[in-house]
């Protein structure tokens, strides 16, 4: 689809929005200080935004009990590795390219915490120990090297209104899952099918 007032320079878009605040700028840090060290300690949830070698962007959720991403000192965290679908799109990105983007979530809080470093691929036995849950331990982990790290305002949750009771839909008024899935590979299996493929797996495969 072609596209017209497609927008050619950063100095172009600028021109549509007034300058940014002053303590946009200053609240950027280059650590993780007590503040977003508590933060991380509390998040339940996180994005992790990578890049693929052809340059296409790629995003993927992490969750966990709060707490499990474990802050190693003031410019490194830890993010163990749990059972998910082995495309590894993540870790195979940051093999390329070890720039990654974070965002951490706290159910009920409107404030995020966004986190910009480069990554690595861990298998360090000691440190994979400390992420044992359930008897399980992670086979390996992401290390981040914090470049930057810094307080995201409520604005964009508070328009989707996340954490609000009556934002929550009903599953039965969506399509199913398992049927969506069906549709997307094109045969194979029904829906049926896969919502009991699901159904076990998030049963058995969460550690």
């Amino acid at each position: 689809m072609a596209r017209t007032n497609v927008l050619q320079s950063e100095e172009e878009l600028r021109r549509h929005f007034p300058v940014s605040m002053e303590r946009a700028k200053l609240k950027v840090l280059d650590r993780l200080d007590r503040h977003c060290a508590d933060f991380i300690a509390r998040s339940p949830f996180l994005c992790i935004g990578t890049s693929r070698p052809d340059g296409c962007a790629d995003v993927s959720p992490r969750g966990d009990p709060p707490g499990f991403v474990h802050v190693a000192d003031a410019h490194t965290l830890l993010i163990p590795d749990r059972p998910g679908n082995n495309r590894l799109d993540t870790m195979s990105n940051i093999m390329h390219n070890p720039a990654v983007g974070l965002i951490f979530l706290i159910p009920g809080l409107g404030e995020t915490l966004r986190v910009n470093g480069d990554a690595a691929i861990i298998d360090d036995q000691a440190e994979l120990a400390r992420f044992e849950f359930r008897r399980h331990i992670p086979r390996v982990a992401i290390a981040v090297t914090v470049r930057e790290a810094f307080i995201h305002c409520a604005k964009a949750i508070k328009r989707s209104h996340l954490w609000e009771e009556d934002a929550k839909i009903d599953p039965a008024s969506f399509t199913r899952i398992g049927d969506i899935l069906s549709d997307h590979i094109k045969g194979g299996k029904s829906g049926d099918e896969i919502e009991g493929i699901l159904k076990e797996n998030y049963r058995t495969q969460l550690y």
